[in-house]
């Protein structure tokens, strides 16, 4: 179903956000870090409903925008060259591509070394790093949900039916309504500590699906500094 563009006034500033209508009975807001707001609604919920509580929680998106903007303008597109600066854990590796008869791709002492048949060919370079991140992310957040499951009480009660890793254009992971929890790739950029700020932060989503003051106590309880991860996350992957 194709989003609908909607806005709402707040004082003297518009609120302009997408209504994403979906199979659920509650309504919920989110502020992406690219500030942009979306909407995900119930498939019969009214244009007016929805437009009313956009402006209830107003001051709170007002709020989230003015968090996020600090963090922009964001990292620009990667170009694949030899000497470019990539993220892995938090940490900065430098590209160096290699010629070989091989296709591998492999954290070397400081670098992320690429070995193909054309390293002078950005597109190749490219997808093979892609191609590594994602084996990567597949491999270590699997890991990192163990980990963070141990945080709470019983943790077989919040674990997940699945893990999708996708890139993502905005989020950084979400729980579905069938508790299946899909993590955005570019994730594997982060500090662990970050990344186990996303993951433990949807792990609540299991039995708390809305950011309801509930949802927070749980959060807090399980990762009391999840504010200063949340943080950390944010500008390192500005």
């Amino acid at each position: 179903m194709k989003a609908e563009k909607r806005s709402v006034q707040y004082g003297t500033y518009l609120i302009d956000f997408v209504v994403v209508r979906r199979d659920r009975k509650t309504l919920e807001i989110a502020v992406e870090p690219d500030t942009s707001v979306v909407v995900v609604a119930p498939l019969d919920a009214e244009p007016e409903a929805i437009e009313t509580k956009v402006r209830k929680r107003a001051a709170w998106i007002r709020r989230q925008q003015r968090y996020f903007s600090q963090f922009l303008p964001r990292t620009p597109d990667r170009r694949y060259l030899a000497g470019e600066t990539h993220l892995y854990l938090g940490r900065q590796y430098r590209l160096k591509t290699v010629l070989s008869d091989k296709e591998i791709v492999k954290l070397l002492r400081g670098f992320i070394v690429v070995q193909t048949g054309t390293p002078e060919q950005t597109d190749t370079v490219q997808t093979l790093v892609d191609q590594w991140y994602r084996e990567r992310a597949q491999v270590k957040f699997a890991e990192r949900v163990e980990v963070n499951l141990q945080r709470f009480p019983d943790p077989e009660v919040y674990r997940p039916k699945g893990l999708i890793v996708r890139q993502l254009q905005q989020r950084w992971g979400s729980m579905s309504p069938a508790s299946r929890l899909l993590l955005n790739r570019r994730l594997i950029e982060a500090p662990i500590d970050a990344i186990d700020y996303v993951i433990t932060h949807e792990l609540c989503h299991v039995t708390e699906p809305n950011h309801s003051s509930r949802f927070f106590e749980l959060l807090g309880l399980v990762l009391p500094d999840w504010q200063r991860r949340k943080e950390r996350l944010e500008r390192i992957m500005a």
